[in-house]
């Protein structure tokens, strides 16, 4: 029996190899992975022996020979294949172990060169995973080293069957799809960037099998993907306690999330079925948590909570009185820690700060295929910005409406959000008309609608809104304008005495 071993990554290699030449099998091998191999006493044949040819250009070409590949592709229970193997004295190979160059990690380095990119595209060993994934009735390809203890305990008790090597095989599919979907990525970008590709390429990784889905008959997972470009996330923290994540916590933990990671100053938000029930920024972190659980109590219960910012032991305090499904944070101190770990469910979720890419895109599933677009990263630009009331807005209310038209595009539209300075004091959304998402964030925030702001993600059609707003003791209004009834809609401000900005931009969320 022959075993052809090659890997970079060479964990768990050394013991795999020599429990494979205890049990008899001749091991063939390649470069590093030889001497790691013959270092560690365990004997071993280089490839270049078998082949009777070198290798060459650095060691660029070293496996591609028929010596090799036809060793993998060979059908010994085929009497023309075996016939053909023996006239050309192959020997098949039984057992492919190869892991491939790092293309991913070297990209990610921030100083890598494209010449350097290029080097680590590997195609050798793509080359032989495929041939031995193709052949796996004959082949047992190992691409993962996480498989290896269960492959020798299959092997010593003879329990190799086909639905077992169907299953490796398509893991190396899988893995080398995922390998060739990077390149293209980085191919694609490396010089002229197209955000939209002639053909999308995603790729993700299985993090975890969900309990279920959005309701208990439907299942559910979550996989982490490089291919959206949209940082580590929810699905790259570390989760500190509490039970297993829902899909629905995941969901709303993204949405927390979102609503937080932009923001330089401490921010918190509230989060219940992907709408902000309470958002605000301050410079205390407490004060910022307290200020965005007045904008909703009522619905924050069972919630998720994000900061932007560590949760220290006093916030810990309050923020342990309300009942939340999972808090979301850069990090918490010991103190923090100890108190919400007196709540045994409460998830706690550490999340590594990045910046918004430029570049993410988000997709939405359709009959057929995706939607595609890039990401609604554009809240802070104020460049087409126009006061079209009468008159200006003051310094406060120009704070406040620039929170507010911050916090509006994480709400779904119809989306409109009051705020009191920087802390969300009403939401409407989702609603079929504008007026009715008015008339919600209005109820919604009661008495405290009286000195508020108003954001709306996109224009008001009819002056109704305004006015419901007016009414209500709205002074101010940050919207996109551009519709039919602009002036109108300008006109109803100015009866109200309220300031009005036309952003030219909108924030529709879906």
């Amino acid at each position: 029996m022959r075993a052809l071993i090659s890997v970079y990554d060479k964990t768990g290699i050394v013991p795999f190899a020599a429990a494979l030449s205890s049990a008899g099998w001749e091991i063939i091998s390649t470069g590093g992975t030889l001497k790691a191999l013959l270092d560690a006493g365990i004997p071993a044949v280089s490839v270049s022996e078998i082949t009777g040819f070198p290798e060459i250009l650095d060691g660029r070409v070293k496996t591609l020979h028929p010596a090799i590949h036809g060793g993998l592709l060979g059908r010994p229970g085929l009497p023309s294949d075996a016939s053909q193997l023996a006239e050309h004295r192959i020997t098949p190979i039984e057992l492919l172990a190869v892991n491939l160059y790092p293309f991913e990690a070297t990209i990610a380095r921030p100083d890598v060169t494209e010449a350097e990119a290029i080097e680590q595209i590997d195609i050798g060993g793509p080359a032989m995973l495929r041939a031995s994934a193709k052949n796996h009735e004959y082949v047992l390809p190992v691409v993962d080293p996480a498989d290896y203890d269960d492959v020798l305990e299959r092997l010593a008790s003879d329990t190799i069957d086909r639905t077992y090597r169907r299953r490796l095989a398509a893991k190396v599919f899988g893995h080398t799809s995922a390998y060739d979907a990077a390149v293209s990525r980085y191919l694609i970008n490396v010089e002229s960037p197209e955000l939209f590709p002639d053909r999308l390429i995603l790729t993700g990784e299985r993090s975890q099998i969900l309990r279920y889905g959005e309701n208990p008959h439907q299942s559910a997972a979550a996989y982490r993907s490089a291919s959206l470009g949209a940082g580590s996330g929810v699905l790259g923290a570390r989760q500190l306690q509490g039970k297993e994540l829902s899909f629905n916590n995941l969901l709303d933990a993204d949405a927390a999330w979102a609503c937080v990671r932009d923001v330089s100053e401490p921010c918190v938000s509230i989060i219940k079925h992907t709408i902000p029930c309470g958002l605000a920024e301050a410079a205390d972190l407490l004060d910022a948590y307290d200020a965005a659980l007045a904008g909703d109590p009522v619905s924050a219960f069972g919630g998720i909570v994000a900061s932007n910012a560590p949760i220290d032991g006093r916030t810990a305090g309050v923020l342990g009185e309300t009942f939340y499904e999972v808090v979301v944070a850069p990090g918490f101190d010991d103190e923090a820690v100890e108190i919400l770990g007196r709540k045994k469910n409460l998830r706690l979720l550490e999340v590594d700060v990045q910046p918004v890419p430029d570049r993410a895109l988000e997709l939405k599933t359709v009959s057929g295929g995706w939607l595609v677009q890039s990401a609604d990263t554009s809240a802070r630009d104020e460049s087409a910005w126009e006061v079209v009331s009468e008159r200006q807005p003051t310094d406060a209310e120009i704070d406040g409406l620039r929170f507010a038209w911050r916090a509006v595009r994480h709400v779904k539209s119809n989306a409109i959000v009051l705020a009191q300075g920087r802390a969300v004091v009403g939401v409407g959304s989702g609603q079929p008309n504008r007026v009715e998402s008015v008339a919600i964030a209005v109820k919604r925030a009661g008495e405290r609608a009286s000195g508020a702001v108003m954001a709306s993600d996109a224009f008001f059609p009819f002056p109704d809104g305004v006015e419901t707003a007016a009414a209500a003791g709205v002074t101010a209004v940050i919207q996109p304008g551009g519709s039919m009834r602009d002036a109108e809609v300008i006109a109803a401000a100015n009866n109200a005495g309220m300031a009005m900005i036309a952003t030219g931009r909108r924030h529709f969320r879906h």
